[in-house]
């Protein structure tokens, strides 16, 4: 299997196995769906931490209001008492005014942040490190188990207008935030290796040949960017390792200088003619008054 180490500008993202014989119009959809299903599960698991803290979301014409607020202008969160945690509530104010502050109690807020934790493992940017491949059916599986876990403590369900089931039912909305930045769609998503974009009209073969140990960085990025920047010769880990090798060489150099001194030569042992006044018997004469 080819193995391709997916990158967005210079940040690793994630590794994924194929064939030589795909086409790249799948491969990268293949790609994209990852990608961007990454990022569902991480805006899910930043949103249920909040969600652990400070309850459901509120009304989008009571959110940023004080209670004060709130009472004049006669407005009530239907929804606070139909999403109830399980277990009941424990009351946490939302400073920020985007969440009701009914949280739910210390063990279904264990559950939910125990399960955001495993999530975000399964799809870090860490198994690059650890070699481990990820593929749509395990960003599917911890999708699932956020899932899960909010239908755990929240049985009755979220609010239809809480981020969370948005994002669960795919009816988020993403425009004019930083997220929807990050969110490359199918349709403008292009993938590029050695400088070269990888077109969607050929098989990834007709780049790479047909050798199916073939390891390469892919650059995942939206169409009219241009060429991605190319990746450097040496890894930044490597350039840190020569930077200390040459350091601790310089460093050697120095002693070396310092240690420079010939007075060794006036010393008894470094006579070179010693044995021979040893043999004719004038060793240590010493002349003068005794």
């Amino acid at each position: 299997m080819v193995q391709l180490h997916v990158k967005r500008g210079d940040e690793s993202q994630f590794l994924l196995e194929t064939t030589c014989s795909i086409s790249m119009e799948d491969l990268t959809q293949q790609v994209t769906r990852i990608y961007n299903s990454r990022l569902k599960v991480q805006r899910i698991c930043s949103e249920m931490e909040e969600l652990a803290e400070h309850g459901v979301f509120l009304l989008p014409n009571m959110q940023g209001l004080t209670d004060e607020q709130i009472e004049d202008l006669k407005l009530k969160d239907e929804w606070a008492d139909k999403c109830v945690p399980s277990g009941g509530s424990v009351f946490k104010k939302d400073e920020i005014g985007r969440r009701n502050g009914h949280a739910p109690n210390e063990k279904m807020k264990a559950v939910l942040k125990k399960t955001g934790e495993e999530a975000k493992a399964q799809i870090s940017k860490k198994q690059v490190q650890a070699n481990v491949c990820v593929n749509m059916e395990m960003v599917k599986d911890a999708l699932d188990q956020l899932r899960g876990a909010v239908m755990i403590v929240y049985p009755m369900g979220l609010p239809p207008h809480d981020p969370i089931r948005m994002e669960f039912e795919d009816k988020e909305d993403l425009s004019g935030t930083n997220a929807g930045l990050e969110v490359i769609e199918e349709s403008e998503a292009q993938l590029w290796w050695a400088a070269k974009e990888l077109k969607r009209t050929n098989k990834l073969s007709d780049f790479v040949g047909k050798n199916e140990k073939t390891k390469i960085i892919v650059k995942i990025q939206k169409k009219g960017q241009g060429a991605p920047s190319r990746e450097p010769v040496i890894s930044n880990e490597e350039q840190k390792q020569m930077m200390l090798y040459y350091h601790r060489k310089q460093e050697e150099l120095k002693k070396l200088e310092e240690n420079d001194d010939d007075s060794y030569l006036n010393s008894e042992w470094a006579d070179s003619h010693a044995l021979k006044r040893q043999f004719h018997g004038v060793k240590d004469i010493k002349w003068g008054p005794r």
